[in-house]
This record gives structure tokens, C-alpha cells and sequence, in this order.
């Protein structure tokens, strides 16, 4: 059993980092394995929805950046935590970017897999960033993995998130509730059957 832990920030051992990393160290006591993969600071690209992944069997076309490594890793995976600093109520463009095309050209491999949002901010914004990365995993059949109180952290510098006992506490019960489900899962685990063709309203 393996949890992939993306995050989203160009810091690499920042407040999201010391949020995801609360959450790792948990997952491994459960027995869970565990790898962050640290997005950092270099450029990539967004979709440009020119669909050339549809015919390259869960591939982006663009090779240049991270995107293909993380659908590889995510293949292996059993369970998702995504992790981002709040700009301005959000989550970062880099993780947005990544993610859309993520996605867009392997959403089979995400699918009925467990996913959760982290998010981490000096003060508000949280709920609204939560929400968007939420919806990565509502559209695509994942099971989103709750906590005791909503999934973030606060705080300006990594020591001040661990202060942020009641946040800490949070990241770890998000560690409990993902191995439970995902324990759950690979021993009740029976076929998803999609018995109907995807439909698209058009209003044309």
C-alpha cells in the first residue's frame, strides 16, 4: 500500500511540507508507504486542451516537466494527498496547472482511489483552496478522505505550523482515516461497474 503526497508550494520544506509530512509520518505508522513528491520551482505548463493525450494511453503530450512522472508514480499509488499554500484563497497556479493536466490525460488512474486536500495559510482563504482541490477528486469517482476538523494548517514559517497544535492533530487523523479506508478497500474490494455511456448535455 503506497499514499502519494503532492506538494503544491515552490518551498520545498515549507508550511505545506511540514503539513504533508505530519500526515506521511502517520501513514507510516499505519503501515502505509509513503513518498512526497515536491513540485518546486521550476516552469510548467498548463493545459492547453489539444487532446493528443487521448491517444497516448495516459500520457501528456508536453514531456518537459513533472507532469508524466507524477501520472507513472500515481499508477503505483493507492491513496493522494494534495498539498498547497493559499494565494490570495486559493491554491498555487503550479499545482493547478499540474494537476488540470494530470487529470485531463489520466483520470483512470486516479479513479476510486482515496484523495485528500491539504491546504496551509497564515490566515483565511483556507476553506475556499480546499474546496477547489476538493473537486479534482469529486469529478473523477475518488473517495475524499476527511479529517476531524477541516483539512489546513496555519501559520508564516514552518515552526509556527507545528505549533498549530489543533492543525497537527488534524494532518494525523487525515493519516488514520486514509489507511483505514485504504486497508478497507484492498480487502472488501469488488469491481466498479460503469454500466452507462458518459453523457454530455448540450444546450445547442
Amino acid at each position: 500500500m503506497k499514499v502519494l503526497l503532492i506538494n503544491g508550494s515552490s518551498n520545498q520544506k515549507g508550511c505545506t511540507f511540514t503539513a504533508l509530512s505530519e500526515v506521511a509520518e502517520t501513514l507510516e505508522k499505519e503501515g502505509v508507504e509513503t513518498e512526497i513528491v515536491q513540485l518546486g520551482a521550476k516552469a510548467c505548463r498548463d493545459c492547453i486542451a489539444c487532446m493528443a493525450c487521448r491517444k497516448l494511453d495516459n500520457k501528456c503530450v508536453f514531456d518537459d516537466d513533472i507532469v508524466n512522472v507524477i501520472i507513472e508514480k500515481a499508477k503505483e499509488a493507492d491513496g493522494f494527498v494534495f498539498g498547497s499554500p493559499v494565494y490570495y484563497a486559493h491554491p498555487t497556479g503550479r499545482i493547478l496547472s499540474i494537476l488540470d493536466r494530470v487529470f485531463f490525460a489520466a483520470s483512470p488512474v486516479f479513479k476510486f482511489k482515496p484523495g485528500a486536500a491539504v491546504v496551509s495559510a497564515r490566515r483565511a482563504g483556507t476553506t475556499a483552496a480546499i474546496d477547489v482541490l476538493n473537486k479534482y477528486f469529486t469529478i473523477n469517482n475518488m473517495p475524499v478522505v476527511s479529517s476531524s476538523y477541516w483539512n489546513m494548517v496555519h501559520g508564516f514559517t514552518p515552526d509556527d505550523v507545528k505549533q498549530d497544535l489543533e492543525g497537527m492533530q488534524v494532518m494525523r487523523q487525515i493519516g488514520k482515516n486514509m489507511a483505514w479506508l485504504i486497508k478497507n478497500l484492498k480487502n472488501g474490494k469488488t469491481a466498479f461497474n460503469e454500466d452507462e455511456e458518459k453523457i454530455f448535455t448540450n444546450f445547442i
